[in-house]
């Protein structure tokens, strides 16, 4: 499996913040807006470039870009927009408070923002959501989850995984064993074993104890872990081992999910394209054609979603 990720937006080359600024102000003003040129410049942007257009839009106008576009835009159009302009730990952060707050957590939600990060990119949200909502993350999310799927959030969110180091083969055997011995090999499963092992390994040490186990159990992990283990803490395992294995497929069937059945998943959608458009899009562009034999823009395209919000879509998945 390649680990090779490719985004699909990675900025532009002569960039002009003030320019740009200037162009998105005459979008907005006088009669009806202009929203073709509003997708034109903030879908091929980079988020560094974004932010770099927000401060010469109130340098110049003495407005903030986030308010002027809410007040002319609507619907999931405006969501992707506003998504695009915050940056990028900040938009995780109004996500993972939004699917806490009110009646009952969605846990899904949790599983594919901090299931599937790396130690860095958790850092940077734990530091940001203490900024924004002046309390932590680790304390709001232990209010609103609990038993064995709260203690394997908490391990992450508390920046329990290792760095990205080399691999220790033998420490991967050892592990491996644990695991099949905390499984297969008892009467009821040891979770706390699992949440150990699977929070603390990094991806690539992870990876190659994944590889030991089958060779150990005779069958691979997630079979391990659909046939032994219930419920959210399930589904949170099965990210992360799958996200070890390639998180472009992962999240390629997190985007399926939200476009089939009833009614599109929109807040899902948006979030994993706006998320990941410039980290590895494009790998999952690819990667959901070879799972579905389907591009991901045609799929967007025939779906539910319409106007600017589609136009919008398909510019973050195959840019001018």
């Amino acid at each position: 499996m390649s680990h090779h990720r490719e985004p699909t937006v990675v900025g532009v080359a002569n960039f002009n913040a003030a320019e740009d600024a200037a162009t998105l102000r005459g979008a907005m003003k006088g009669f009806g807006t202009d929203e073709q040129t509003i997708i034109d410049i903030l879908c091929s942007r980079s988020n560094a470039q974004r932010q770099a257009i927000a401060q010469a839009f109130t340098h110049e106008y003495g407005r903030d870009i986030i308010e002027d576009l809410k007040s002319e835009l609507g619907g999931h159009f405006e969501d992707v927009i506003v998504a695009l302009m915050r940056p990028p730990a900040e938009y995780l952060c109004k996500e993972l408070h939004n699917c806490m707050e009110g009646m009952g957590t969605d846990e899904n939600t949790l599983v594919e923002i901090l299931c599937t990060r790396t130690k860095k990119e958790i850092a940077e949200i734990v530091d940001a959501y203490e900024r924004l909502y002046n309390r932590p993350l680790a304390e709001h999310m232990c209010s609103e989850t609990s038993g064995d799927f709260r203690r394997l959030l908490t391990l992450i969110v508390t920046g329990a995984r290792d760095e990205e180091a080399g691999v220790d083969l033998a420490r991967a055997q050892a592990s491996a064993q644990e695991l099949f011995d905390a499984g297969e090999a008892k009467w009821g499963t040891d979770e706390e074993i699992f949440n150990k092992i699977l929070a603390h390994e990094s991806f690539a040490q992870l990876r190659a104890i994944f590889e030991a186990y089958k060779d150990i159990a005779g069958r691979t992990i997630e079979q391990a872990i659909k046939a032994e283990i219930g419920g959210e803490l399930k589904d949170a395992l099965s990210a992360i081992v799958e996200c070890t294995q390639s998180a472009p497929a992962w999240f390629a069937t997190r985007l399926r999910a939200a476009m089939q059945g009833l009614g599109t998943d929109d807040r899902t959608l948006v979030r994993i394209l706006v998320s990941r458009s410039e980290i590895d899009l494009a790998t999952i562009a690819r990667e959901y054609e070879r799972l579905y034999d389907k591009t991901l823009e045609s799929e967007i395209r025939q779906g539910e979603t319409s106007g600017d919000y589609k136009r919008a879509l398909v510019a973050l998945i195959s840019p001018a």
